[in-house]
């Protein structure tokens, strides 16, 4: 599918705000004003906005402890979500989620999840609940490497499928699931024939191309939200900086991160491609670069200078009352 001028300097813009909050983040995690682990998402963005581009607000997404670039690409507010990493009283689970656990429900966003996998029965709790209501409601789980080996992503896609819920599993696939290389710790050779044997399409995508990602992803949410039941994505990607912001990434090859930025880099492609074909404009691009490196500056401005939830407030929220 052909994408106008308007999505495609959107889809850019979304995809350098999760470059800039991630590089400005590694940056910051160094002075500790940032408490917890902070784990980065550089190098994947094609495949969170390509997914989160074909969906609408009132459909659903869950992540991974790896959030934070789902959630801009869904729609997360990005001063918010600094404030939230700071630990801030206007944060947008009011300081207390922190890196791992950003939500916005209003968005569609059901969390980001520090337990490897567990986001995909949650979601398909949301794509059943989006069945029930027949509001044409999908819910996508984003899983890494690691995550396709849980069974508690085994057990959601089987209840998916049995269901005939409208959940798209998404799959990633970074090459490590924290320090162990997935050509060691998947002991299926081919992902792909794993996940079409619970009874469900996979549609592959290049996950250093944008428009690759984003029309695998519009096959299978439409597949979905026809009634067909759950589909999945699935391709391979990088990360650039480690499982968490300190991991010397002593178990990748010499050289491998820079070979990645320089010659597979998702943002550096995108702008090739549009600019060769004479969809958009280099300046274009280059003044949404300027936006967003003000935006990010700001965010962290403010999110330094913002107060921390009171101290008597720290037993709200803890129970839902009914």
């Amino acid at each position: 599918m052909q994408l106008n001028r308007s999505e495609m300097l959107r889809a850019y813009r979304q995809m350098r705000l999760i470059r800039e909050f991630e590089e400005r983040l590694h940056i910051e995690n160094r002075t500790g004003e940032i408490a917890g682990f902070t784990h980065l998402y550089s190098g994947q963005e094609a495949v969170a906005v390509g997914v989160c581009e074909n969906l609408n607000k009132s459909d659903f997404i869950i992540s991974t402890h790896r959030g934070h670039g789902h959630c801009i690409a869904k729609g997360g507010d990005v001063p918010s979500m600094m404030m939230e990493i700071y630990g801030r009283r206007d944060g947008l689970c009011k300081g207390r989620g922190g890196s791992m656990h950003i939500a916005d429900i209003e968005q569609g966003i059901l969390g980001a999840n520090g337990i490897v996998g567990a986001g995909s029965p949650i979601a398909v709790g949301a794509a059943l609940a989006a069945k029930i209501k027949k509001n044409g409601g999908v819910a996508v789980s984003f899983i890494g490497d690691g995550a396709s080996n849980q069974g508690t992503v085994f057990e959601a896609m089987n209840m998916a499928v049995v269901l005939k819920v409208p959940k798209i599993f998404a799959f990633e696939n970074n090459g490590y699931s924290e320090h162990t290389g997935a050509h060691y710790g998947i002991g299926a050779p081919d992902i792909v024939q794993r996940i079409k044997s619970f009874g469900m399409p996979v549609f592959e995508y290049d996950g250093f191309d944008f428009f690759s990602v984003h029309e695998a992803a519009r096959q299978a949410i439409d597949y979905a939200r026809s009634g067909n039941g759950p589909a999945a994505i699935y391709g391979v990607t990088t990360r650039y900086f480690g499982h968490f912001e300190g991991d010397p990434q002593n178990y990748r090859a010499k050289g491998e991160v820079e070979m990645f930025r320089t010659e597979k880099d998702c943002m550096l492609r995108f702008r090739k491609m549009v600019s060769d074909a004479q969809l958009l404009d280099v300046a274009e691009l280059d003044g949404i670069d300027t936006e967003v490196l003000a935006l990010i500056e700001q965010s962290v401005v403010n999110a330094k200078a913002a107060p921390p939830p009171p101290p008597e407030t720290v037993t709200q929220d803890v129970y839902v009352s009914y």
